[in-house]
């Protein structure tokens, strides 16, 4: 390796990986998925070099294992089962899972195949790798850190002044950072800050919120209700979010409960999300979309089932920064509570454009899975055909049902 190591702990992931590995585990242990890496951006290209050094950097993750410290920490969690503990005692990457070419349009492809309980792990710490080696090697990483700084200075200040109010808002920001060092600089800058309106309650990292005390956050991603509802070939994908619900209750009861809208379209989520599940989830996470539009449908859903929205909260967490907060909290205020994942504004904001990167999952059981969300362009399948499929499931069901 040229960089020094950039994921250091296994607990370097989203919040979430654990909330679905856990439920993976206990109900879905023998799902295999496919994983593909997608770049967005139009005009980034990946050196040889490049693709040579994110190899090593994944090889390096693979020999990383739980600590007993790190494991103990996770026991302590509410929702976490001791089982589940005791698999990742045991547990650890396999670089045999993935295949790292230049044969991508950006000169990057990368695939990981292998057990979902496998696959599922990888996507986050793989993004913050592509993500830290283009940036050190590509840009004069100084300056932009330099960058980054300043203008996180800027947002605290804004914060300290009162100029925003994000209500309760979290950091979201690590498949997408600058790098670790940026995104634990934000993480203990806003921990640290005396904010005049709203509080900083966490970030998705783990093990930034282990290491400066905060809430470890995340439930559910679109590869649950995609997986779940899916890869049994069985089942009718306009029910994805009916079998995911039901799964995640069966899992969690009462506990860990922010349902995701938008894998199959918010109109089609809300077709299940009835008074039980309505009752039983503490919330729900905006994805895609417009997010007042979609603020106002789930109020108006509460409502329409007796329940009080007050008690309810909703999750934004779509391409945030703290105007667009701010707003949304000033317009649903009072109404309903409201919090704010925002990850890319403050984890790699500087003078260059961040890169818009994913790692979606393209098959399940050897079946295509795919999302249709509300903002079209956002799903990733590599089977036209069976896009056309889903959709027209979809339309039948809202239509006739």
């Amino acid at each position: 390796m040229k960089l020094a190591p950039i994921i250091t702990s296994l607990l370097e992931t989203d919040m979430y990986k654990f909330s679905m590995g856990q439920a993976i585990y206990h109900q879905f242990p023998a799902y295999k998925t496919t994983w593909t890496f997608r770049c967005r951006n139009k005009d980034v290209k990946f050196t040889s070099e490049m693709v040579q050094e994110i190899r090593e950097q994944i090889l390096a993750y693979c020999d990383l294992r739980f600590t007993e410290e790190e494991l103990t920490y996770l026991d302590n969690i509410r929702w976490i089962k001791g089982s589940y503990i005791d698999f990742l005692r045991l547990w650890r990457p396999r670089y045999e899972d993935f295949s790292i070419t230049e044969e991508g349009e950006c000169g990057l492809s990368i695939e990981t195949r292998g057990t979902w309980l496998n696959t599922s792990m990888y996507e986050i710490p793989t993004l913050a790798i592509v993500n830290e080696v283009f940036f050190r090697m590509n840009y004069n990483y100084f300056d932009l850190f330099e960058s980054f700084r300043e203008k996180l200075r800027e947002k605290i200040s804004w914060l300290t002044s009162g100029k925003y109010d994000l209500s309760s808002f979290s950091e979201f920001g690590l498949r997408r950072r600058l790098s670790a060092e940026a995104q634990e600089l934000a993480v203990r800058e806003l921990s640290e800050a005396k904010l005049k309106n709203g509080k900083f309650v966490g970030t998705s990292n783990v093990y930034l919120a282990k290491k400066y005390n905060l809430t470890p956050v995340g439930t559910m991603a679109h590869e649950w209700i995609m997986c779940v509802g899916q890869g049994n070939h069985k089942h009718n994908p306009a029910y994805s979010n009916w079998y995911a619900l039901d799964a995640w209750v069966k899992e969690y009861g009462v506990l860990n409960g922010t349902a995701l809208t938008d894998a199959i379209t918010t109109d089609c989520f809300l077709k299940d999300f009835q008074l039980t599940y309505s009752t039983l989830f503490s919330g729900v996470r905006h994805d895609s979309g417009d997010p007042v539009e979609w603020g106002e449908k789930m109020i108006a859903h509460y409502e329409s089932l007796g329940l009080d929205p007050k008690q309810k909260t909703l999750l934004f967490s779509d391409s945030l920064n703290f105007e667009k907060a701010n707003a949304l909290n000033e317009h649903f205020k009072g109404r309903v509570r409201v919090a704010f994942g925002i990850g890319t504004y403050i984890a790699n904001d500087t003078f260059v454009t961040p890169l818009n990167i994913v790692m979606k999952t393209t098959m399940c059981n050897g079946q295509d899975v795919a999302k249709i969300s509300d903002t079209p362009g956002k799903g990733m399948c590599k089977n036209p055909e069976y896009i056309d499929y889903l959709q027209r499931c979809i339309d039948w069901r809202m239509k006739y049902e």
